[in-house]
């Protein structure tokens, strides 16, 4: 299982998505949404991506951090 998380600072649901990650033992891969043209990639392609994090595993967007909470559930996690 893979994990990217696009993430922005002061954002504390990105805090909490990677303290559940961590938790879960997972590794993941932080994207700083705040870097150069990140933003603008992301809405580009996901137009809908307004709110912090948005994650992935294994190329499958989950969403936020409820979306992230019910991914790991519906896996055992």
């Amino acid at each position: 299982m893979y994990i990217n998380i696009y993430t922005k600072s002061n954002c504390p649901n990105c805090v909490a998505a990677k303290e559940l990650i961590k938790s879960k033992g997972l590794e993941y891969r932080e994207i700083d949404v705040e870097v150069g043209d990140r933003l603008a990639i992301l809405l580009n392609s996901y137009p809908d991506a307004r709110q912090m994090p948005q994650i992935w595993i294994n190329d499958q967007r989950v969403g936020g951090l409820a979306g992230l909470q019910a991914a790991l559930a519906q896996v055992g996690l």
